[in-house]
Formats: C-alpha cells, sequence, structure tokens
C-alpha cells in the first residue's frame, strides 16, 4: 500500500475523533457517489420502516445513511462515520441498500417526504477513514 493513502487524523469534521478509527493513522477512502434520500415510511422500505438491514432503530434527527453493498466491500460497513460533500457534519452508516444499487448512498430524511424529494438525486463526494490491517495481527 502507498503511503499516500495514509492520513494522519485531522479533527472529527474531518474524520478524527471519530468511532470507527483511533488517533492513530487511518486509510483515507474518496468515492464520488450517486446520493438519493429516504425517510422512514413503510411504501419506501418494508413493513418495519424504523428498523435497519443492520437491525438498528432509526431515530430521527440524526445523521444516518444507507450504502450500497459494493460500498460495504470497499470498508464502508456499519457504523462508520462519513463526510458528505455540501454538508457540514458527519453520518454514520446504518442501513444498507439493495444489491441493484452500485457506488449509491441514501441519506436518512426522517419523515419528511418534501425534503427528501427536493433532495432528489445528486452525486456527490464522500470520504471515510478505515484502520490499516496490522501485518503482525491480522
Amino acid at each position: 500500500m502507498k503511503l499516500s493513502h495514509y492520513v494522519i487524523a485531522l479533527g472529527c469534521i474531518s474524520l478524527s475523533n471519530c468511532s470507527n478509527h483511533t488517533k492513530d493513522n487511518c486509510i483515507k477512502n474518496t468515492f464520488q457517489v450517486t446520493a438519493t434520500a429516504y425517510n422512514s415510511l413503510a411504501y419506501q422500505t418494508n413493513s418495519n420502516p424504523n428498523i435497519t438491514a443492520f437491525g438498528d432503530s432509526l431515530k430521527p434527527g440524526l445523521r444516518y445513511i444507507a450504502v450500497s453493498r459494493d460500498l460495504l466491500d470497499s470498508g464502508l460497513i456499519h457504523n462508520t462515520k462519513v463526510k458528505i460533500q455540501g454538508f457540514d457534519s458527519l453520518f454514520t452508516v446504518k442501513d444498507k441498500m439493495n444489491r441493484r444499487y452500485r457506488k449509491r448512498i441514501d441519506i436518512y430524511m426522517d419523515n419528511d417526504v418534501i425534503k427528501a424529494k427536493k433532495w432528489g438525486k445528486k452525486k456527490v463526494v464522500i470520504e471515510y477513514c478505515i484502520q490499516p490491517k496490522d501485518s503482525i495481527t491480522n
């Protein structure tokens, strides 16, 4: 792995001090993705719209995202903190999307359907950190 892929922790808005990594070096991943929005309503999800595919309860007012499964394979796993272009705070991966989607995130917008429709579908850049594998223990 190239040394340029390692980033020293920066400040929580820039992904340091976040729960998915320590203040040590981390691997910074950046992707351009399609971002849509969703609500915790049965017609948009399933018969239990407040429970995610990971089994978490959605809590209105918190910043959650669902991610496409190819992004899960890229280290964007459950509870990872994510910086989304155009937002001032971090989002947490709490849900995963249907297998048909690729390079896509879905931003949780509570029950505010108007806000979700206004967001629409946009290309955004996301950034997140993962811990490098320790060659001694892994």
